[in-house]
């Protein structure tokens, strides 16, 4: 199994029956395709829809249905769709049980920069700022490093996100859920050691005395 399936598989854990949730652009969208047997989740694009789904075969795309990443989609039935002014005030809202984002970096007070990739032009934010601060619960999704540097840091060195912090981090090595004395060791993933995710980690973790593997859907 490679890193980002892991990654995704752990995360649809954390999806429950009925719940309205955003996904976001790269790896988060792998999420979508683990969800639990049986379980109903509606997934919301900032660009205006709730009920997507992936396409069902090749040839079923349309131009104007896709993602916020611009990737094509499906549509449930029952789906809606509608302009970005509604999209954001259920965003802004509060009205999102859970958004699942991609990282750049997250530091050790649990704050998140996804946005500005270091010598790239970005054409900005986008709903990411939105969505840190207005989904009910906000769930990083991201490999642990990147080019041999942990994106675990003390600090963030890149823009935040938002100054909220995150609820869960899950990466290929370890779940961490941030709080206010620092970031709890929540999980270890398959065939990795404590000493492994620490090494990785670019700050000081908060480690339990029972650390459990980490479960993933089927």
């Amino acid at each position: 199994m490679d890193e980002k399936t892991l990654i995704a598989k752990r995360v649809a854990l954390e999806l429950q029956d009925g719940f309205l949730v955003n996904l976001g652009i790269g790896l988060p969208t792998m999420v979508a395709a683990y969800l639990p047997n049986n379980l109903n989740v509606f997934f919301q694009s900032e660009n205006g829809i709730i009920g997507m789904s992936a396409l069902p075969e090749q040839g079923f795309a349309l131009g104007d249905l896709t993602d916020a990443g611009g990737a094509f989609i499906g549509a449930l039935p029952g789906a809606c769709a509608f302009d970005s002014a509604t999209s954001f005030g259920l965003i802004r809202g509060g009205h999102l049980d859970v958004t699942v984002l991609g990282g750049l970096q997250v530091d050790q007070s649990g704050q998140l920069a996804n946005w500005m990739v270091p010598g790239k032009m970005v054409p900005g934010m986008g709903g990411a700022m939105d969505l840190v601060s207005g989904a009910k619960r906000v769930i990083v999704a991201m490999q642990h490093t990147a080019k041999g540097k942990s994106k675990i840091v003390q600090k963030c060195t890149l823009p935040l996100t938002s100054v909220r912090r995150v609820d869960l981090i899950v990466t290929d090595l370890a779940v961490l859920q941030p709080s206010a004395e620092g970031l709890i060791l929540k999980e270890t993933a398959p065939g990795v050691s404590i000493d492994q995710v620490k090494a990785a980690t670019d700050c000081e973790l908060i480690i339990p005395s029972n650390v459990p593997e980490m479960q993933i859907t089927e």
